[in-house]
């Protein structure tokens, strides 16, 4: 898929809060960028291990015990959870520079530069993976809140193996708790805003992708099956978005001076 979305994925967009991109990646592409993130977890690329964010997955499937996010390498495993900072990764770069992809941010932000608050691996071992509690995506050490994210199916996504579960429409709620420093729902919120019978499972090929409103609430369970559930998921952000807090700038995908593959550089890490 390389064309434009139509007026009738936007307008579905706009009413539910998501809109599925269908197979944005072809065959040879899907299996390089599966082979390269399973090269990055094993220690086997080369890139700068140091800038990378990563998290190993939780044993026992519970959130509040996923291994603790930090930058480096944390052993060769299959079972990390998290990995953020891909966008200094050629290969998930130039994924992420696509031109439908620009097309999306021009038409969420307008004709200006968009840099990208995070783009993570997140994964859902075999009959493992963290249970990721009813959410919307914001933080509030940012002084706007980003508002678009592509997620992206690197294995099939099942009900079975943890995918991303929806409320169609709850973009519309606005902040469900504005002045909290994350988006997570407590229990109450929870049963209010989280009936099951409002829940839509986004069920994926490997390949496909979805646009997520960044306030759409949304969860995912763990995986109870023989295979991975992993994914590749990018905030996409407005380039004037500032850290209120320290951090002072974030990567440029798209506008003058993108970060391209060829400036990356990498390190010798062969472990």
């Amino acid at each position: 898929m390389t064309g434009q979305l139509s007026t009738e994925q936007w307008e579905s967009y706009d009413e539910h809060g998501y809109v599925v991109l269908d197979k944005v990646l072809d065959d040879a592409d899907l299996r390089a960028l599966q082979q390269r993130i399973d090269d990055i977890m094993l220690g086997r690329a080369d890139l700068d291990y140091d800038r990378m964010l990563m998290q190993l997955d939780s044993s026992s499937g519970a959130y509040a015990d996923a291994g603790k996010q930090s930058k480096g390498f944390k052993g060769a495993t299959l079972d990390y959870r998290k990995i953020q900072d891909l966008e200094f990764d050629p290969l998930f770069l130039a994924y992420m520079q696509r031109p439908l992809f620009a097309e999306i941010c021009q038409r969420v932000y307008g004709d200006i530069p968009v840099t990208a608050f995070r783009a993570m691996f997140m994964n859902k071992p075999a009959r493992h993976g963290t249970f990721l509690p009813w959410h919307q995506d914001r933080w509030a050490f940012l002084d706007r809140d980003p508002l678009i994210t592509v997620w992206t199916a690197l294995d099939p996504a099942t009900v079975a193996n943890g995918c991303v579960q929806v409320i169609p429409g709850s973009h519309k709620y606005g902040l469900i708790n504005p002045e909290h420093g994350s988006g997570f729902l407590d229990r109450d919120q929870a049963t209010t805003y989280c009936p099951a019978e409002k829940v839509t499972h986004l069920e994926l090929e490997a390949g496909q992708a979805v646009l997520l409103h960044n306030w759409l609430v949304h969860s995912s369970d763990i995986n109870n099956t023989e295979i991975s559930r992993r994914a590749f998921s990018v905030c996409y952000m407005d380039g004037r978005t500032r850290h209120t807090k320290g951090r002072e700038n974030y990567s440029l995908i798209f506008g003058e001076g993108a970060l391209q593959p060829g400036d990356l550089q990498v390190a010798d890490t062969s472990r």
